[in-house]
């Protein structure tokens, strides 16, 4: 158990942030769990519309520092080929 106040309080801030990143990454996780959906349902619209969804979402937590930015940019690119395949079928 921590004596100071001041790492008392670094507890009580580590808890906070740590609430708040969980939080961010499964808003990360549902979003990219919504495009594959979308793709596994071959849904070339829904797949688009959820992809425009994700990239500010994906953006936002590569400044937040959720996500590196090597992590977000092989996901929205992955993502994306897996798109431009779906319209080239179709």
């Amino acid at each position: 158990m921590a004596h100071s106040k001041s790492a008392i309080k670094r507890i009580r801030q580590s808890i906070t942030a740590n609430e708040r990143n969980k939080a961010r990454r499964t808003r990360v996780r549902n979003a990219i769990k919504s495009v594959r959906m979308a793709l596994e349902d071959k849904n070339l619209e829904a797949a688009k519309t959820e992809y425009k969804k994700l990239v500010p979402i994906v953006d936002k937590m590569v400044s937040l520092g959720i996500l590196h930015q090597n992590v977000a940019a092989r996901t929205k690119s992955r993502l994306n080929k897996h798109i431009l395949n779906l319209s080239q079928q179709n």
